[in-house]
């Protein structure tokens, strides 16, 4: 019986080709599909405005507004099938109130409201994306919980941040249920805070990425539960890429347990890690419980390692977190010199944090 001729062929120049080719067809359709998300993302919020429009025209009146939706649910829903309930206009409606200020005062969308120039669907939705280049970044599953967001530089923050990051969907649902952007402005003033609606989080300085506290609900340990250090540092070995997104921006791998030797003496650091915007090593210290100020001894030795006998002469210097169970920021501070730029402490938590007390706390901060 003949064997069965192999595909694969040993051929570099083949080999590269072949590779070439899978590249672009995933690059491609990978383009597609953001080209349909934003292409019904507009029509979207161009469904919405056409609904706001008719019941502004003198018949503002609930019973009529409720009448009209149920209307065109059904008949939508008839037509192209899911998509168009009653509670998906309804959103696409809040949808189109919500951003209206991005291209409602726009001469083009009057043009789009009329079609008084312009002829067909496509030609409307190629005009509207010419003339803005992209005004929605994101799926309408991300816009759809941007919506409910009623503080608009939070929603803000969370918009740039998902385009900047390439959240997902489930991801920009994770980061707004652990209330990222209140953990991130308790750590700065009014006037940065208002950068972060503007920019995102911009990381130019060591303190740009460190987040107080962490939130580690992933990772699947019971709070009242025992559990060591090891074990804390297997599960997020185990849940790497969810760590390095809460963590922060720009965070790479480098290796856990690593050892470092001076004087015939052994020591390992639980994680190192290299953040790629600050060009910096970052070494994780994990502690199960209270921070104590012999642990932040042992982090400036750690620091010191590696400032002195690893880093390049190119790179900046060494950060060291300490992500500890509890802290007494007193402690900290008393340990360490006044213009400490490089070793920082951050508590973790295994549950998501209450939104309501983030913003109690971050109220009370700034007064």
């Amino acid at each position: 019986m003949a064997k069965k001729r192999e595909n694969k062929d040993s051929n570099p120049e083949k080999q590269a080709l072949l590779q070439k080719l899978k590249e672009l067809i995933e690059d491609a359709r990978k383009a597609v599909v953001r080209h349909i998300d934003n292409t019904m993302t507009l029509t979207y919020f161009i469904v919405g405005r056409y609904i706001v429009e008719d019941e502004q025209q003198g018949k503002q009146r609930a019973e009529y507004a409720d009448e009209t939706i149920k209307y065109l649910a059904q008949e939508l829903t008839r037509q192209f099938g899911k998509g168009f309930s009653a509670r998906n206009l309804a959103s696409m409606k809040k949808f189109y109130r919500t951003y209206q200020l991005r291209l409602g005062s726009e001469p083009i969308l009057q043009t789009v409201s009329a079609k008084s120039h312009i002829r067909t669907t496509i030609e409307i939705l190629q005009t509207v994306s010419a003339k803005f280049s992209k005004p929605f970044l994101l799926s309408w599953s991300h816009y759809q919980l941007l919506c409910r967001i009623e503080n608009e530089e939070e929603r803000n923050f969370y918009e740039i941040e998902s385009a900047q990051n390439n959240w997902s969907f489930r991801e920009l649902e994770r980061q707004f249920s652990s209330s990222l952007y209140e953990r991130l402005a308790l750590n700065r003033n009014k006037k940065q805070i208002k950068e972060l609606s503007k920019t995102g989080q911009l990381i130019t300085s060591p303190s740009d990425a460190i987040k107080d506290p962490l939130v580690l609900e992933f990772l699947g340990l019971k709070e009242d539960s025992s559990y060591s250090e090891s074990e804390l540092e297997g599960a997020i070995i185990n849940k790497l890429e969810q760590f390095l997104l809460e963590i922060g921006k720009g965070f790479l791998f480098v290796g856990r347990q690593v050892r470092i030797s001076f004087e015939e003496e052994h020591f390992f650091i639980d994680l190192v890690l290299y953040n790629r915007l600050l060009k910096c090593f970052v070494i994780i210290d994990l502690k199960i419980g209270k921070l104590k100020h012999q642990d932040i001894g042992q982090m400036q030795m750690y620091v010191n390692y590696y400032d002195r006998m690893v880093k390049a002469t190119d790179e900046n210097k060494t950060i060291g977190i300490i992500i500890c169970k509890d802290k007494k920021d007193a402690v900290v501070e008393m340990t360490l010199p006044k213009d400490n730029k490089q070793i920082f402490s951050s508590k973790y938590q295994l549950y998501l944090p209450s939104k309501e007390e983030l913003k109690a706390l971050l109220k009370s901060e700034q007064q």
